[in-house]
């Protein structure tokens, strides 16, 4: 991975779509590739951090559509969400 698309996935504005087909990518190539153990190690650390990229953007999309409110008009709108009632 170049330098900016490490930082780019370190900040985590990688989108959802382009993070998850880099992690297939990663995947597919350990799987079917006969790589040196620091390749291996290498791209298992990138694929870490894009699976903490997914999680962190589905999490993000499950708080939106949890907070989907239909208004009085019957148009959708978000409303706020009670994070104390996530914790317990």
């Amino acid at each position: 991975m170049s330098k900016p698309a490490k930082a780019e996935a370190a900040r985590g504005s990688l989108p959802f779509e382009d993070a998850l087909k880099k992690l297939e990518g990663i995947v597919e190539a350990m799987e079917s590739e006969d790589l040196p153990l620091e390749t291996l190690l290498a791209r298992y650390e990138e694929g870490t951090r894009l699976v903490k990229i997914c999680q962190e953007k589905l999490a993000e999309a499950e708080l939106k559509i949890r907070q989907l409110e239909k208004d009085a008009a019957g148009e959708m709108k978000l409303k706020p969400i009670d994070l104390s009632e996530e914790k317990s």
